[in-house]
Order: C-alpha cells, then structure tokens, then sequence
C-alpha cells in the first residue's frame, strides 16, 4: 500500500521572454523560487475557529468551518524540524510568530487535506490569510516526522527527488495511477502525473545527481518502479535528512560571513562583482523620509529584495524579479530616517561587456 504524499499545488510553468539564451534560462530556473541568503522566515501556525476553510455539508445546502488549528504536540514537531534544518548552519533564520501578517509561512493542520506546501518564494503570491504549507496527518504517529522535513525542504526551495532527470526511473504507469487513486490519497490522474510521473526541468532540480536518500524522496511500495531493477521491490528512504540534502541547502544558503555589509549610500552606484549564485548585501540608513528607488543595471537578471530592520532582525518590505527581461530589478519602498534596511542581490547570469552594480536614489 502506498505511504501518504505530499501533494504540491499545480501550477503552470514559469513564461520567460523569448530569446533568452540557454545559460540564462538554466539560472533562471534554478533560482527563481530560492530565497536570497540573510532572510529571516518567520512561521506562524493558525489557532482559533475563525481560521480554517469552508466545506460543504454533504447530503445538504450548508457548510461548515474547519479549523486549521494544530495541537500542541503537532506545532512541536514541526519546531523542532525547522531547528533541524536551522542546525545546518544555513544562512535562513526561522523564527515563530505570533501575528499572522509578519509571517512569510503560515501554517495549518487540516487533516484529509493531505500535507503540502508551497516552494520558496511562492509563499509571498499567498494572501495573508491563506496557509502556505499543511499537515494532514498526525506527524507524531512512527515515521511521520520526515513530512515535516520534507514540507520544510519545499519552503527551502526544494523539490520532489523522485521526479529529477537524472534518476532514470522508468515507472509502469498505469499501476502508479492505480496505487495512488486508492487510499490513502484518493488521487486523480492529474494529480499523480502532476506529483510522481512528470519529469522536472534538469535546472529545476536539487542537484545533477539523484538522491534515493533525499528527504525529498517519496517511498514507494513493489510493483511501481520498472528500472533501476534494485527499486523493483520498493524504494525506502530514511526519513530523515541526506548528505546530498545537506549540501545542496548550504550551497544556495551559506552560512553568512559579513557581520556588518557595507552601506549603499543614496545617488551612488555599488559595483556587484558577483559570479552566478552569488549575493551582495548592503545596509541602507535614509537621510531623509520619502520614497527611494532601487534598482541594479547593467547586463544581468537579478532578483533585488529589501528588508526593514525591526525588533533586531530584518522584516521582508518588497522585492523584484526581473526574471530574463531585458530591464533590471528595480523596486520602490517608503525608507524611514532612523531606521535601518537592508538590500540584498542575488544575481542569476549576466552578460555583455559592462559591470553590474546597484543604486538607492
């Protein structure tokens, strides 16, 4: 029988300009759901009858509120996976909250509503109201403790193993659709191809090998996989965090070297420097109260995002994608003097001939 699946929303895939060479796409690919490095994520698990969603009474007219509410002993779990990940020395900060609109992740548990959540940067499309990630099964039955890692992997920016290109899994279709329609998924076709049989965009995955190991590995009972012949009888990851895991969390965040960056002063250009993958962070103080602009230029895609230092840590204000357009990022924000924000830059690929920098005016 199959294990219980996280189920990721579908969605339609990314448009990007025509034109756009090979190099670029693969950058933009690999890194448009990534968080820049430096981010404090903060969590915020919904508690009281007024949070949940409507479902409809069967056999009648009316519906009926179900909480997304978790107990005690769930929530624990759950901390105690983002301390997991946080141990790994990346460059994200998880911090719990308390109030739903200061919370990037936020989080239900609506069981039957199967466990899931949304990838990296995704969660910011998600209203204020609205859950980013759900648990839909008891996490502290024996062996559930991984879905809260693997939910955790895809708020990283992680994907499902299992659907890399690199694996060489060859499944017999039709028993996979079988398996996943009975319980306890209750599966269309749709949602099976979407989550198990659909190969992912080499520059999507998490790495250019397949992990069998990942927490981002599903298992799988006998009689699903064809080839390679050693899954034939099932495929059986730990549960728990892989070396490959690891690597690839601290290769996108690694652990932060600069205490203090440098100033981005207004009306003056800070040259980037920066190699694909790589981050520039630098500390904003506003002479003045107005509306500034910053933006990048030159030959690049950037992904731009500024931060409000409040209460000792840096609180997400705005950002910018310009995701293989032909002009920068490029974002506005009201900067308050006396207070202290940060902006950091990620750069995907750059071209031409010029140097990239950075500007606050």
């Amino acid at each position: 029988m199959a294990g219980r699946y996280c189920s990721l929303a579908q969605a339609s895939a990314p448009v990007f300009a025509p034109g756009l060479t090979a190099e670029r796409l693969s950058a933009l690919r690999g890194g448009r759901r990534m968080w820049v490095n430096g981010t404090v994520l903060h969590y915020y698990f919904f508690d009281g009858d007024t949070d949940g969603s409507v479902i409809p009474v069967p056999g009648t007219a009316e519906t009926r509120r179900v909480s997304w509410a978790g107990a005690k002993d769930q929530q624990d779990v759950v901390r105690e996976c983002f301390r997991e990940w946080q141990d790994l020395g990346i460059g994200l900060t998880f911090t719990e909250v308390d109030d739903r609109p200061e919370a990037e992740l936020r989080i239900g548990f609506q069981f039957g509503d199967g466990s899931w959540s949304t990838v990296g940067r995704d969660a910011l499309r998600v209203g204020r109201n609205e859950r980013t990630m759900n648990f839909g099964w008891d996490l502290t039955a024996p062996g559930e403790r991984g879905t809260a890692l693997h939910e955790i992997g895809h708020a990283l920016g992680m994907l499902h193993e299992h659907q890399s290109p690199f694996a060489g899994i060859h499944w017999d279709d039709e028993a996979v659709y079988a398996e996943l329609a009975g319980p306890p998924n209750f599966w269309s076709r749709d949602r099976t191809f979407f989550n198990i049989l659909r190969k992912l965009d080499p520059d999507e995955v998490n790495g250019s090998v397949w992990d069998p190991l990942s927490i981002m590995e599903y298992p799988f009972p006998s009689g699903l996989i064809l080839e390679p012949e050693q899954f034939r009888g099932g495929l059986n990851p730990p549960g728990a965090l892989s070396a490959l895991d690891k690597e690839f969390v601290l290769r996108w965040y690694p652990p932060a070297g600069v205490p203090q960056p440098p100033a981005l002063v207004p009306f003056r250009s800070a040259p980037l420097g920066l190699r694909p993958g790589e981050q520039a962070d630098f500390v904003v103080e506003p002479p003045e109260t107005r509306e500034y602009t910053v933006g990048t230029f030159g030959d690049s895609d950037t992904v731009v995002v500024v931060f409000e230092e409040r209460d000792g840590e840096p609180r997400y204000l705005t950002g910018q994608d310009d995701a293989g357009t032909s002009g920068n990022a490029t974002v506005k924000a009201r900067l308050v003097k006396g207070r202290r924000y940060f902006v950091r830059v990620r750069l995907y690929s750059s071209w031409g001939p010029g140097e990239t920098a950075v500007m606050c005016w």
